[in-house]
């Protein structure tokens, strides 16, 4: 049996309903929290999971695709490059000269084991001082770079160093390396459930690119000073290159913990190391 209470209605308390409403907000947090990390710790494995033996330098990388992907993917990219930078160069006689050096490059006993399919063009641009690897093979150097190499054995020293990005595998790791950095920024979105957090994850995730990069340049330059010994160049004319990349900068020097390429004075220093350790 029921009774009903006759007369005035009792008031609920004030504070009715704040407790719950703090509960469910703290549950949702919770759910948020634990949803992100769970997407934090699949990115972590599925980047750690990936693992291949370069068969070139026989270091494990974490890496995602196969060398015929980075070909591909190499290939695919090569005309929008050649675009950006005023198209391939008419001059075949600046074309056939890169070329040669390129395969006198690939015939040192290094990198006999690279599976890569190299090509090597000489672009128009005559303003913009820069050289570039894609991933599998494909080697760039703009006109006013290589109008500032005196020598065949400094324009062998470019070359030879982007050879390198390539053997190392540098655009395949830097390709999972964003993919992980990414997947930790949605994480930690997902975590605090604040976009706000986005910007700082994004922050330590760029820092973290960049000291990668600067590795990688570092391991280009080795690289590049062996395969230089091997097929008979100079290789201390890769540190005259390096005079030519701070004059053609305007003498403005960027801290290198602000850059993804390493100071000039600590590549000198760096190659001179190399040309020590290969030298004996």
């Amino acid at each position: 049996m029921t009774y009903y209470r006759t007369g005035r209605q009792q008031q609920p308390p004030s504070n009715y309903g704040r407790g719950q409403r703090r509960s469910g907000r703290g549950g949702q947090i919770k759910l948020m929290l634990i949803i992100g990390l769970g997407y934090a710790a699949f990115t972590l494995f599925k980047y750690f999971a990936n693992t291949q033996v370069n068969p070139v330098t026989g270091e494990k990388q974490h890496i995602s695709i196969t060398p015929h992907d980075e070909i591909a993917i190499g290939l695919q990219a090569t005309p929008q490059m050649v675009q950006q930078h005023g198209g391939i160069h008419p001059d075949q006689r600046r074309q056939s000269f890169l070329k040669q050096i390129g395969q006198r490059l690939l015939g040192a006993p290094s990198i006999r084991g690279s599976e890569y399919q190299y090509d090597f063009h000489v672009l128009a641009d005559p303003s913009v001082v820069n050289a570039f690897a894609l991933p599998g093979g494909q080697v760039f150097i703009t006109d006013a770079l290589l109008s500032r190499l005196n020598t065949e054995d400094m324009v062998a020293g470019v070359v030879g160093h982007e050879i390198g990005h390539v053997i190392h595998r540098h655009g395949a790791e830097r390709m999972a390396k964003m993919d992980l950095t990414q997947g930790l920024t949605g994480a930690a979105v997902l975590a605090s459930g604040s976009p706000d957090a986005a910007g700082a994850a994004q922050m330590i995730g760029n820092l973290i690119n960049m000291s990668y990069g600067r590795e990688q340049e570092l391991e280009s330059d080795e690289i590049g000073v062996l395969l230089m010994i091997e097929a008979g160049y100079d290789p201390t004319a890769l540190i005259s290159v390096m005079d030519v990349l701070e004059d053609a900068s305007g003498g403005s020097k960027v801290p290198e913990f602000q850059s993804t390429h390493p100071s000039p004075e600590n590549r000198r220093e760096k190659i001179q190391e190399a040309i020590d350790k290969y030298s004996k």
